[in-house]
């Protein structure tokens, strides 16, 4: 298996990896591209998308409710199968974790619901209200302060969310410590909860965390989770792809384990099934 889930610590020293261009936010899903290599090797920002996707595979919007249905998805890079006839459905209001050991694939469907890659077969739907993705490895300026990182991608958005709404992601998410600081010389840490701000800055309906609480202290993982567990409200969905499902084990309302590309189990987090694959995600 392709190894898409890199849980390697950003750590201090790590360098940001930076969007190529001012005119899309990190957190913001813009039309993607084909991913005809595995993202880990492409070396591409997946800020840079240049071609669209194809309808055929371009995630469906449903303007139902904040769900996210895949239905027989499967990912090939070459002969190398990443996933294999994936099924699982969110539901609204509710924080869904997708769990399983490193190199699982959980990234990869993450970047198929936002659209920045094509399954090779089967189908996606996604709510047709904003999408924020806060990504693997933090993307922002690095040049720009934390404030300045927040105002530049609020003022790209059509209708943006009032100023109140950042100092509230600047207090809950425990960044008004560093708020005046360069993006760049922030700790591991802190460049993870610039980018969940960055994902949430629109407010999105559909929120993909992709191991949120990395590099984050105790302390701000309580802020964190507790944010976020009255943030999924009854028309928003929040969905979590994490190699330790103890991080959330309290929030989960339902989980998706995932392991070497299949779905083993998928339930609420004290069903039978479910439990029986805890070595897994624990």
């Amino acid at each position: 298996m392709v190894d898409h889930d890199n849980t390697g610590s950003t750590g201090d020293d790590s360098a940001s990896q930076v969007p190529d261009s001012p005119s899309t936010a990190p957190g913001a899903i813009p039309p993607g591209h084909d991913d005809s290599t595995p993202p880990e090797r492409d070396g591409a920002s997946p800020m840079a998308r240049d071609e669209p996707i194809p309808m055929a595979h371009e995630p469906m919007v449903d303007d139902a409710a904040a769900r996210v249905f895949l239905v027989g998805v499967t990912k090939r890079y070459g002969s190398t199968t990443a996933l294999e006839d994936v099924i699982f459905t969110t539901e609204p209001g509710t924080i869904h974790g997708l769990v399983g050991p490193n190199g699982s694939g959980k990234t990869t469907v993450l970047r198929l619901i936002a659209g920045l890659a094509n399954p090779t077969t089967g189908r996606i739907s996604r709510p047709a209200g904003a999408t924020g993705y806060s990504f693997q490895e933090p993307r922002f300026f690095p040049d720009l302060t934390v404030r300045e990182n927040l105002s530049v991608f609020r003022s790209l958005a059509d209708d943006p969310e009032p100023v109140s709404w950042v100092e509230t992601l600047l207090s809950a998410l425990r960044l008004e410590p560093v708020e005046t600081r360069r993006a760049r010389d922030l700790s591991g840490g802190f460049r993870k909860k610039l980018d969940l701000a960055l994902a949430l800055l629109d407010r999105p309906q559909l929120l993909l965390l992709d191991e949120p609480l990395a590099d984050v202290d105790r302390f701000s993982r309580r802020k964190i989770r507790s944010f976020l567990t009255s943030y999924a409200t009854d028309d928003r969905t929040i969905l979590i792809s994490s190699h330790n499902g103890d991080e959330f084990a309290d929030a989960y309302d339902r989980l998706t384990v995932l392991v070497d590309g299949t779905v083993r189990a998928d339930g609420a987090p004290d069903d039978e099934q479910v439990a029986a694959f805890r070595e897994y995600y624990s």
